[in-house]
């Protein structure tokens, strides 16, 4: 019988490393490492509610979409967020259910698509900052941004290609499906859910919800689901072991565990910038001020000692 519930946050190395095309076969073999780490956190007597990005996934469906049109009528976005929360969610469900069978673990593993509520008239509709797809040389964004109308951005300074095409990115306000989700979680289900942050919807006059050509980013989106599933930890998974002050220079310093009062300081002077660990540390922040007991950021492989307090960025109550 599980005693805590974490609410984990993927990222996007947890699919598609950097430098791969994204071929289904990388992909599994991605998801397969994940998978393990998941197990074990499993094993560890942990119950889990697993979200994911899908920036690569959905950028490269869009570009199908687009060359594909003259042939077959192209999806929009919203679309494109609900068809890559049944791929990615099917590999991880696939590679999850092989490892419990493996491990002896007999816990139901579940893929939601989900439903996200935004608000229609959030700022970002305006100044668009979510990158999707791939990234391209200057030359190229600009070439796309005449030729196809992307909204283009830098998103890594330095790099030869650094731009990349960005879209809306609202932020999640409720989770559509959290009753379901519940039902889920009381079979002791590991639940897969808000893949890319979940499909976008507003409410209408008539008391429907419409799809939003938009991505909510996955991390707040994690932090919404822990409020609401009354989650213990919410644990965001990316490519390093802590978060870092003075980033890059010589007086670098790696962050262990820091109370809420401190992180805000710490945003306040700009330590994290808001193209990486930003909107991480946001979530995180917004987590614990709910009364979450702890969020912690880590890597991948260091995801079960992080849980266990013996590494990672760590942000608890004051």
């Amino acid at each position: 019988m599980y005693e805590e519930l974490v609410v984990i946050a993927l990222g996007g190395n947890a699919i598609k490393q950097a430098g791969e095309k994204g071929t289904t076969e990388e992909q599994f073999a991605n998801v397969d490492i994940t998978a393990k780490q998941i197990t074990r956190i499993c094993k560890a007597g942990y119950l889990q509610v697993l979200t994911h990005g899908n920036g690569p996934q959905a950028g490269a469906l869009l570009i199908q979409q687009e060359e594909a049109k003259d042939l077959v009528p192209p999806q929009t976005l919203a679309c494109c967020g609900a068809m890559t929360q049944g791929q990615i969610g099917w590999m991880f469900q696939n590679r999850i259910g092989f490892h419990f069978k493996n491990e002896g673990l007999d816990y139901p593993v579940s893929t939601m698509i989900t439903q996200v509520v935004i608000d229609k008239n959030d700022p970002d509709f305006q100044d668009p900052s979510k990158p999707v797809g791939p990234f391209y040389t200057e030359a190229e964004a600009m070439a796309l941004k005449n030729d196809k109308g992307y909204i283009i951005k830098e998103a890594k300074p330095g790099e030869v290609k650094s731009w990349r095409r960005v879209v809306p990115s609202p932020k999640p306000i409720d989770i559509y499906e959290k009753k379901s989700i519940k039902q889920l979680l009381d079979i002791e289900a590991l639940v897969i859910v808000s893949g890319g942050g979940g499909i976008p919807v507003v409410e209408e006059s008539d008391g429907s919800f419409s799809g939003v050509d938009a991505v909510i980013d996955k991390d707040l989106s994690a932090n919404k689901l822990g409020q609401v599933l009354n989650a213990d930890y919410l644990l965001i998974l990316t490519d390093v072991e802590h978060a870092f002050i003075n980033f890059n220079k010589p007086d670098q310093k790696a962050l262990e565990t820091i109370t809420l009062s401190e992180a805000e300081k710490y945003q306040e002077e700009g330590q994290f910038a808001s193209g990486s660990m930003g909107p991480k540390m946001d979530a995180a922040m917004r987590f614990v001020r709910w009364g979450g007991k702890a969020s912690i950021i880590t890597s991948l492989d260091k995801a079960l000692d992080a849980l266990n307090g013996k590494t990672g960025t760590r942000i608890v109550k004051d």
